[in-house]
């Protein structure tokens, strides 16, 4: 009888041995599974917060910027007969830029032109325009008057009279409607630095007919 009771307390003992150690092996394999889940958790955070972090990088803040197209000095036969100067306009001294422009505007009002004179300043003014103040498509309509009330376009009309009518044999066509976009350029800086710029990237010649004049208008809109 005492010999059976061992047996069956022998037996009971091994029995929560057994699931003593069941339990504690599904505890390791549970414990396992769960820090392997963890840590796949955390590698896939870590993924799309590196990938989060490439998509909203700020974007690059770039200002286009172009080669130093300002006329400097005194303009050749001109600049001293008016007492104009190209450095005359300038951000730095507004007063006398504007002093400048009114100066050589005023020539528009003084000056007439007639005949082959007037042929000829119909077909340089009506090349160029002021589309940065005026929309215009020249500064001239198409029998001569002015098409632009700006100070620039008095300025710029006022230019081509004087040339033509006292230094006419002396500057060809082309050379006045330089001198047009010399001071045009003078007066729309940040414009036509872009401009440059533009023309540049494109293999486009510098000079000032083609940085000025309605030849490439609008071009610098496509940067």
């Amino acid at each position: 009888m005492e010999s059976n009771l061992n047996k069956i307390t022998y037996g009971l003992l091994i029995a929560v041995i057994l699931v003593m150690i069941f339990n504690s092996y599904n505890l390791t394999g549970m414990m396992g599974a769960m820090t392997a889940t963890g840590m796949a958790a955390a590698n896939t955070n870590a993924v799309n917060s590196n990938a989060g972090a490439v998509t909203a990088a700020p974007a690059v803040q770039s200002s286009l910027s172009g080669p130093d197209v300002m006329p400097k000095g005194m303009p050749a036969m001109y600049g001293a007969e008016l007492g104009v100067s190209y450095d005359d306009v300038s951000a730095s001294d507004q007063k006398k830029a504007d002093a400048t422009i009114t100066k050589i505007g005023l020539l528009d009002k003084k000056l007439s032109v007639k005949g082959a004179d007037k042929e000829r300043y119909i077909k340089i003014t009506s090349q160029i325009s002021c589309e940065y103040c005026c929309g215009v498509e020249s500064i001239i309509f198409e029998n001569g008057e002015a098409a632009c009330g700006c100070n620039h376009s008095f300025a710029m009309r006022g230019l081509a009279k004087y040339l033509i009518l006292n230094h006419g044999s002396e500057y060809t066509d082309d050379q006045i409607l330089e001198e047009l976009g010399k001071w045009k350029t003078l007066f729309f800086p940040a414009q036509m630095t872009k401009k440059a710029a533009v023309m540049q990237s494109q293999g486009i010649e510098f000079n000032y007919i083609n940085l000025a004049s309605n030849k490439y208008r609008g071009i610098e809109v496509s940067a």
